[in-house]
């Protein structure tokens, strides 16, 4: 089997795993797109002895340990010197949340996650634990729930909630969703893509963003339908039957890019 056709089929997860890590589709795809030219240029950075994914994963992480790739991506003008200190800042808990990420958004075993990171399996174990405790310290905020079937909604709650988070609504379609807006203001947005009375969870978020900026997970059954490639591609994607840890992984990465493009522009204001 050629390197191509064992990793084709892992590359819509990487992509994905790529867009929760970088906070956006382009950057996430870029460093993809890097990866994918870094084992074309040497295919000995491929190690074939191990698992395909693993593999592919670590060749991954490489590459965006030493690239600046997503600075371009987001159109950033600043210097190299700037660019690698203000990477520097948000890095401060990076491999915690990149072996987190790992482990419950990729279902990665600790194993896997050692390999990736190239790294011992008590050093992985280490940063998954430490990722655990950094996530249950965040701040809180008020979640709005779009979700018709009464059973997840209500397990979505239960997490939400022992997250630590509050949730203000439950919408069950398009219609009930714009309108809570109008008397509460969510600080994230879980949202099914697809609603059983034929409307649209993307489309009504897509109308809330319209008059306020929120992040936003999107849950489905059918994530292959939304990592092809073609935009638009929601950023979070979490894929049911979803769990704690993965749940809590997305979760955390969504609030992270918010809270950090907020203080980006109180910077600049300032």
């Amino acid at each position: 089997m050629s390197v191509s056709q064992a990793i084709s089929s892992h590359i819509p997860y990487l992509r994905r795993f790529a867009r929760a890590l970088s906070g956006s589709q382009a950057s996430g795809d870029a460093y993809v797109l890097a990866s994918l030219e870094a084992i074309v240029t040497d295919p000995s950075s491929f190690r074939t002895g191990s698992e395909a994914r693993t593999a592919l994963y670590r060749v991954f992480l490489k590459v965006w340990a030493s690239t600046q790739i997503d600075d371009h991506a987001r159109g950033a003008t600043q210097h190299t010197d700037e660019a690698g200190a203000r990477r520097s800042l948000d890095a401060i808990s990076l491999r915690p949340r990149i072996a987190f990420l790992l482990s419950s958004l990729e279902g990665f075993e600790t194993g896997e996650v050692a390999q990736a990171l190239d790294c011992p399996r008590d050093e992985a174990l280490a940063l998954i634990e430490t990722a655990s405790k950094e996530i249950a310290d965040q701040i809180r905020t008020d979640v709005l729930i779009i979700e018709d079937e009464p059973f997840i909604a209500l397990d979505l709650q239960t997490l939400v909630e022992e997250l630590g988070h509050q949730v203000i609504a439950i919408a069950r379609t398009h219609k009930e969703a714009v309108k809570t807006i109008d008397t509460h203001k969510p600080g994230l947005i879980l949202a099914d893509i697809q609603l059983a009375d034929g409307s649209s969870g993307l489309e009504a978020v897509n109308q809330i963003l319209g008059n306020m900026e929120v992040p936003v997970i999107f849950i489905t059954a059918y994530p292959e339908r939304f990592l092809t490639g073609q935009p638009p591609e929601p950023a979070f994607l979490i894929t049911k039957p979803f769990g704690v840890d993965s749940l809590k992984a997305v979760i955390s990465q969504a609030l992270f890019f918010d809270r950090r493009s907020k203080r980006a522009s109180q910077e600049r204001i300032a």
